[in-house]
């Protein structure tokens, strides 16, 4: 049933839901505001560029809002500082939409993303938090994809039939059969492998005009391998072995050219890092999270990954100890006196700075540590 008003001619009016006390509500007032209840009849993906225009163009001040999307915005605010600029942007993305899209109903994930995208003083992703912690979130399926699935996707898709294809084969298979049983391979490492494919793929399929991976041969895979060296030289030449084993399991191609390719190992075993140097490295680091994941890598070899990934219930002061988790798997570090004063100094400092923080990890920063969906640092600088 779609609600209509009756009796007066013309074009349909929408029923004002502002506050009459909000001095020139009427006049500065979004026609989109419908009743309660009353459902959108077109989703089509709304353009937000004339909204801003409208706002920019509308007399100094923030625009009216109704007295529930006051509310929200107070509520939104109330445990964020002013000051911050990026908080700054979080209430200015959240009145936008409040007073443009109103209160009575859910909001279009997208929508919010949508809006903040094109505007560098906007911010989404606390917003779409705040939202659906209080359900009037509606969200994107697409929007909460892995990353690294989203590129091995389009990196497939640039790659020509049957090739993609094959290629679409071997991902299947790596995410059947990972490192553990029962325990499917990260998306993150598949990127990884693929990445060390692409210029072999694209040669293949450009250069020497390749229309299927069963055409290659021997040959072709040994010269993939000889313009390259070292680390590079041994992620390809795993990556090659990987991709034409899983093709050849799956009987998509007849034989296996990359069967007999040697991978190669590094010569030599990593030396230790000397006191002196490491007390210098640790000197340059300037906070308590710096020489921490200095201290784990230079001292335990932990990988950047594994450091991410530490939670805060492995590590055991009391003993010394630090639980490292490897897919299904648990390792056990032992501190050594350095790392395990380091540790020490890091769990106050975090305590003391973020004593509210409910996130898992044991390395947060100024975004995770408050964030909701409890991520893990990130490894950009």
């Amino acid at each position: 049933m779609i609600s209509l008003p009756t009796g007066k001619g013309g074009p349909f009016e929408a029923i004002p839901v502002g506050d009459r006390e909000v001095p020139d509500y009427d006049e500065r007032r979004p026609a989109l505001h419908t009743s309660r209840g009353q459902e959108a009849l077109f989703t089509i993906r709304r353009d937000w560029a004339p909204v801003l225009a409208r706002l920019r163009s509308a007399p100094a001040g923030e625009p009216p809002l109704t007295a529930t999307a006051r509310r929200l915005v107070e509520e939104f605010t109330r445990d964020r500082p002013a000051q911050r600029p990026d908080y700054k942007k979080n209430t200015r993305t959240l009145t936008i939409l409040l007073y443009w899209l109103g209160a009575d109903t859910a909001v279009f994930e997208r929508d919010v993303y949508d809006l903040a995208r094109i505007d560098v003083n906007l911010a989404a992703k606390p917003v779409c938090q705040f939202l659906r912690l209080r359900g009037l979130l509606v969200e994107d399926p697409d929007l909460h994809r892995d990353a690294d699935q989203v590129w091995i996707e389009a990196a497939l898709a640039a790659l020509p039939e049957p090739v993609a294809s094959e290629v679409r084969t071997w991902v299947k298979v790596m995410r059947e059969q990972g490192p553990r049983e029962g325990e499917p391979r990260g998306y993150d490492g598949i990127r990884r492998y693929l990445s060390n494919l692409q210029p072999a793929l694209t040669v293949w399929t450009t250069t020497a005009g390749a229309t299927s991976l069963r055409e290659i041969t021997k040959e072709q895979v040994e010269d993939a391998v000889d313009g390259v060296s070292g680390y590079a030289r041994r992620g390809l030449a795993t990556a090659l072995r990987s991709l034409f084993r899983a093709l050849k399991r799956e009987r998509v191609i007849f034989h296996n050219p990359a069967r007999d390719l040697p991978v190669g190992d590094i010569k030599g075993i990593p030396k230790s890092i000397p006191s002196d140097l490491l007390m210098g490295l640790l000197d340059q680091a300037t906070t308590p999270l710096g020489r921490l994941v200095m201290a784990l890598a230079a001292v335990h070899a932990l990988p950047g990954k594994e450091i991410r990934t530490l939670h805060t219930t492995g590590l055991d002061l009391s003993r010394g100890t630090l639980e490292v988790r490897r897919g299904l798997l648990r390792h056990t570090l032992y501190l050594e006196g350095l790392t395990h004063q380091l540790a020490a100094d890091w769990t106050a400092y975090r305590h003391h700075r973020w004593p509210a923080s409910s996130n898992p990890h044991l390395l947060v920063s100024q975004k995770t540590a408050v964030d909701p969906d409890h991520p893990a640092v990130s490894m950009a600088p």
